[in-house]
């Protein structure tokens, strides 16, 4: 009999400071920079987004995603086997912020290891994770996504700092008999290194280069919106299916122009995209599942329906994972 892998629950968590588009131009008007509700909404459609403590890491916004992820799926941490952390913001050069939360967690045991693929963080390591119980490798998995990209931005360049925000978002995934995730599809192209980095790294005990992040949004509009629609449709041709299958569509929460263009290549209804990039803003690895999870606990998405979860980001990097919840 085969092995699957599926869904046992969904958690998510935000830090309390949340910002609308008209605090956050107070702020940046204070720094002579100028900007507006009314010019992030509509290039973006972001209205809010949440900035972490400066004492918050994204181990802690892991941890607490987490916890509500386990109690949803009625397990005790102590049952994971595996743990799968999808950050661009550790907690530390090393160890990993799996490692971290694991001890958080109170589990002792489990592999835990981090993936870094920037937005598409959370659909790499869902892929990971199911290959890994469809091996027999692992029995239940806590994959997260969880950032703290505010700690990133340049605040003089208002054409970025706009777009991010902190959170987190986490599924425990288990094995079953019944299909759950039915196929995905992952990809990268390191030419593209250019458009979407923070070029700065440690040395000696010093930031060398730019550690703030930098962005050719048009470039990065461009690319995403044919990779995404190429990764959904090769995706549901690995899972047999069509568009028409397609339940509900949750991408990569990073600009409502990027998600309605996607969602009309796959001829769905914007009705069937879950959006919560007006509330959250760009959480790279955490919009996910923080937007998989808002919809579920909503009751937008229920048991037996079909999600295609996409994303796109720095690396380049993009995939899909077609799923029935």
């Amino acid at each position: 009999m085969r092995r699957y892998s599926r869904i046992a629950g969904t958690g998510s968590y935000l830090p309390p400071r949340r910002l609308t588009n008209a605090d956050l131009a107070a702020e940046l008007a204070a720094k002579g920079v100028e900007t507006s509700d009314e010019w992030i909404v509509e290039r973006t459609g972001i209205r809010a987004r949440h900035f972490a403590a400066p004492e918050v890491g994204s181990s802690e916004l892991a941890l607490k995603a987490s916890q509500r992820a386990l109690e949803a799926a009625g397990l005790e941490a102590s049952q994971i086997d595996l743990i799968i952390v999808a950050t661009s913001t550790p907690d530390m050069v090393f160890p990993s912020t799996a490692c971290i939360l694991q001890h958080k967690l109170g589990n002792a045991g489990a592999a835990a290891f981090d993936v870094q693929a920037v937005c598409s963080g959370f659909v790499y390591a869902l892929t990971v994770a199911d290959a890994m119980i469809q091996s027999g490798a692992a029995q239940r998995a806590l994959v997260v996504g969880a950032e703290v990209f505010s700690r990133l931005l340049d605040f003089t360049d208002r054409t970025t700092c706009v777009l991010f925000g902190d959170g987190a978002g986490a599924v425990v995934l288990e094995a079953s008999d019944e299909p759950g995730i039915l196929a995905s599809d992952l990809h990268a192209d390191g030419k593209h290194v250019g458009i979407l980095c923070v070029p700065g790294h440690v040395s000696g005990g010093q930031v060398l280069g730019d550690p703030l992040l930098k962005m050719d949004g048009q470039a990065v509009f461009k690319l995403a919106v044919g990779v995404l629609e190429d990764a959904a449709r090769a995706t549901l041709a690995k899972a047999g299916k069509t568009d028409a299958d397609i339940d509900w569509l949750i991408p990569h929460q990073a600009n409502i122009r990027i998600m309605q263009s996607t969602a009309r290549k796959l001829k769905l209804p914007l009705d069937k995209v879950v959006v919560t990039v007006d509330q959250h803003g760009n959480t790279s690895a955490a919009s996910i599942p923080l937007a998989l999870d808002s919809a579920v606990r909503s009751g937008q998405v229920k048991r037996g329906q079909h999600l295609m979860l996409e994303g796109v980001g720095g690396g380049f990097t993009w995939g899909a994972v077609f799923l029935r919840y």
